[in-house]
């Protein structure tokens, strides 16, 4: 025994059972179920009948089959590439490599140190003292008070232990009180973490906020009391349920977020009539038809992230920016992206530039206009940067009136998380997952449900797979999971030149379509919109736009994240946003000292943007031949939202 041992609390296996590697401290956060069976359960266990026996064998024995025919099928296709269905999408959702994960995490966590140690069995058993002491377990404390008396007050809360099963048994308040201990305990240690680099600890950080995450007594069915109710009052047939729900997604090759089969585009998705009027091998162009006796003479173009369908901005008729902006005179046009497939094995961030501006053309030859208004849409915005800058440096700038940025990034200094997917080895793997010449959008998505892993995936994981609940029909989820493939080497090249290295910043560094390309030069006016709560874009990294451009810029921090606060129509009275008269114009250099000044409305910033708007151009004009498309002499392709969008 080393002298610090003899300074530890005598059952000091907790710290042994700690110690010995991350299966072993969800055995930890477990151990008090071990002998709930021998002292009964609160309320006791009903008494099986033989009919009820017998059903239960039924249960077992179905969901045994069930297994074992997916484990066949498997079998079968065990040549076939990860990318086909019937695999999963990501190595971090296959069981193997959440325990490499694991075992890499806990090799890097400074566990040894006594003090540290000491510290956390000494609170730790002061935290059960309390627990138990409110059930009247421990000597001296009082005796337990009934539910009625609602006298169980835990000292940990989460909304994943909100309901009352798990304070109603002193076994399941333990079990959770205890693993929520320990998760701030953890993250208190990777916090103080030396000798490491920003970087390092970053990644640190969100290694332990994913394995703590992932270990939640609420996502194991023998830990989770609302499991265990439902199991009993179902007999069973919730878990069918789930194996069922498990089962697909694991052909599907994806964690299914809501009913796919609710939603069709074209019909309750993506309704906003209009005409596909242009089209390529990597985009088609989407013009709406008008609703109003006059339309703003420039016309607007829209260019969403290619990471996502172009119909975010186009869900349904309520929550539709494209409506919106049609029904207040706005002659829109959507870019709609060709999801990646192995004929677009070469495509570079060059063809996307290129892209953009032959969109731009193409409107300013259809509408006989010399100019559009511009928005770009996270990675759309980012390019819709390098496109600014290459019409600069051309002398061609005088083609984009005026530019809006939704949630987009161009200095990735404070990218946020996601700067956790991007050293060396991940950027390897990303290759090595897109050898047909492109990288399957499943991929994609897995790596931003891993962001928000207790809402987007444990939160699923327990309510379709455990409780055996139905899909809610929901939009905005049918959209997350509509995924679009990436053509490999542009994806390659993005992370590592602009997240890695934060090359677009640093002038001429990069070159686009032989033009070098400069940011600080870019001198159109400005809206730039950011998501408070953006965990994708944070508003800081989004914020660093305003010390690169040159020309006039409006700044706007919105209330929720990447996808709420932009899509929030005024019709739904939700959030606020912030809004610091002439900020930037006074030298306000950062975002603190913008939200500091800044003055909060309540609702939807869609109207400050189209004042804004309004005040670049406020000339109007009747919406006559083109700007109708489809009208009498026009030639169109086919309806909105066009055939790029269905295709997977």
């Amino acid at each position: 025994m080393s002298k610090n041992d003899k300074d530890m609390p005598e059952n000091a296996d907790l710290m042994s059972a700690l110690m010995s590697g991350p299966g072993k401290l969800a055995e930890t956060m477990f151990a008090p179920f071990a002998g709930a069976a021998a002292q009964g359960s609160n309320p006791p266990l009903p008494s099986l009948s033989p009919e009820d026996m017998q059903h239960w064998a039924k249960v077992a024995t179905q969901l045994q089959g069930m297994w074992m025919q997916f484990q066949m099928e498997q079998a079968g296709k065990a040549g076939q590439k990860l990318a086909q269905p019937g695999k999963m999408p990501s190595p971090m959702l296959q069981p193997q490599d959440w325990q490499e994960m694991s075992e890499t995490w806990f090799q890097q966590m400074p566990w040894a140190n006594p003090a540290w140690q000491k510290q956390l069995l000494e609170d730790g058993l002061n935290l059960w003292k309390d627990v138990l002491g409110q059930f009247g377990m421990v000597p001296g404390s009082a005796e337990a008070k009934s539910e009625d008396e609602q006298g169980i007050a835990l000292p940990l809360r989460d909304r994943r232990f909100a309901d009352p099963k798990w304070s109603a048994h002193p076994v399941a308040a333990l079990v959770h009180q205890t693993y929520l201990f320990l998760s701030q305990r953890l993250d208190q240690l990777a916090d103080e973490m030396t000798g490491l680099s920003k970087p390092q600890k970053d990644q640190l950080r969100f290694l332990t906020k994913t394995i703590t995450e992932a270990a939640s007594p609420a996502n194991f069915a023998a830990a989770n009391p609302v499991v265990l109710q439902r199991t009993l009052e179902s007999r069973g047939e919730n878990l069918v349920k789930g194996m069922e729900h498990l089962l697909a997604d694991l052909k599907e090759g994806q964690l299914t977020h809501t009913d796919r089969s609710a939603f069709k585009l074209g019909e309750n998705i993506a309704t906003t009539p209009g005409k596909v009027v242009h089209e390529t091998d990597l985009f088609q162009l989407i013009q709406y038809s008008p609703t109003t006796d006059k339309v703003m003479e420039t016309p607007l173009v829209i260019f969403p992230p290619w990471i996502n369908r172009f119909y975010i901005l186009d869900l349904n008729a309520k929550k539709s920016f494209v409506k919106w902006a049609v029904d207040q005179g706005i002659t829109v046009f959507m870019v709609s992206w060709r999801s990646a497939d192995s004929s677009m094995k070469d495509v570079i961030w060059d063809d996307y530039v290129r892209g953009q501006i032959e969109a731009i053309d193409h409107i300013r030859e259809r509408l006989k206009v010399p100019s559009v208004h511009a928005i770009g849409y996270c990675v759309a915005g980012t390019t819709l940067a390098a496109t600014l800058s290459l019409l600069k440096r051309r002398g061609e700038d005088d083609k984009v009136k005026s530019a809006t940025f939704f949630t987009a990034q161009i200095d990735f200094k404070k990218a946020g998380e996601l700067l956790n997917f991007i050293d060396d080895q991940q950027l390897a793997t990303i290759k090595a997952l897109s050898s047909d010449g492109y990288l399957d959008g499943r991929y994609m998505a897995a790596a931003f449900n891993m962001l928000r892993s207790k809402d987007l995936i444990w939160n699923y994981v327990v309510n379709n797979y455990m409780l055996g609940e139905d899909y809610p029909a929901f939009d905005l989820l049918h959209w997350n999971g509509d995924v679009t493939n990436l053509p490999a080497k542009w994806h390659q090249d993005y992370l590592r030149d602009l997240y890695r290295d934060n090359r677009l910043v640093q002038a001429d560094s990069l070159s686009v379509d032989n033009t070098p390309i400069d940011v600080g030069i870019v001198d159109v006016p400005t809206y730039v919109q950011a998501g408070r709560e953006d965990h994708i874009a944070p508003a800081q990294s989004v914020w660093k736009i305003t010390e690169h451009f040159k020309g006039p810029i409006r700044f706007l921090l919105a209330g929720s994240g990447h996808i709420a606060g932009v899509v929030n129509p005024p019709s739904s009275g939700k959030y606020q946003y912030w809004i610091n008269e002439g900020a930037i114009e006074n030298g306000v250099k950062s975002l603190d000292e913008f939200v500091a000044g800044a003055t909060e409305h309540p609702g939807s910033w869609w109207p400050d943007w189209l004042a804004w708007l309004n005040e670049q151009d406020p000339k109007q004009i009747a919406p006559k031949g083109k700007r109708k498309p489809g009208s009498k002499g026009d030639k169109v392709i086919e309806d909105a939202p066009g055939r790029y969008v269905m295709t997977r």
